[in-house]
């Protein structure tokens, strides 16, 4: 099975898809570290562009070949990105389960992202002007929007348990 999770920063996708990862014991892709790895390799000036993504689905692929279900974290945000997983899910011939992840309270997206500390080092956070400003698509593809600001951690992943079982 492949999970990928998309959705703006400060959504909660981290906290969710690194639980999630824990509890089915799942390999974890975070797009963020992957990014992070290929910047200070110093082999990509400039900005990361699709590389992050490749290098990950490339990652997604090995592990699912040899029987892993993968759960990547990213955002995710236009349909090119999406179409490749739904690509790395087909070609390895797994389940995918596409999970959205929204905060619809403003003032709690806005308090999170200001709030976050970076936990890969090197890492900047994006702040609140950039989230606004993300190029982030509709995704009526999701199997499930998952509402932060509605739901607690533990509710939302008890909700995503439920469809991976």
């Amino acid at each position: 099975m492949l999970i990928v999770f998309g959705g703006l920063p400060g959504t909660g996708k981290t906290t969710l898809s690194r639980a999630l990862a824990a509890k089915l014991r799942a390999v974890y892709l975070r797009i963020d570290a992957v990014e992070q790895a290929l910047r200070d390799s110093g082999m990509l000036p400039g900005k990361v562009g699709p590389a992050g993504y490749l290098a990950a689905m490339a990652l997604a692929r090995s592990n699912l070949a040899i029987g892993h279900a993968v759960i990547a974290d990213c955002v995710n945000p236009v349909p090119e990105s999406r179409a490749g997983w739904a690509s790395v899910a087909g070609t390895a011939g797994v389940r995918l389960l596409q999970v959205e992840v929204i905060c619809s309270d403003p003032v709690e997206h806005r308090r999170r992202v200001e709030s976050r500390i970076a936990d890969i080092p090197g890492h900047a956070q994006p702040d609140w002007a950039s989230v606004q400003g993300h190029d982030y698509k509709p995704w009526p593809e999701a199997d499930i929007v998952i509402d932060t600001a509605r739901l607690t951690p533990e509710l939302a992943l008890a909700r995503l348990e439920k469809l991976t079982g």
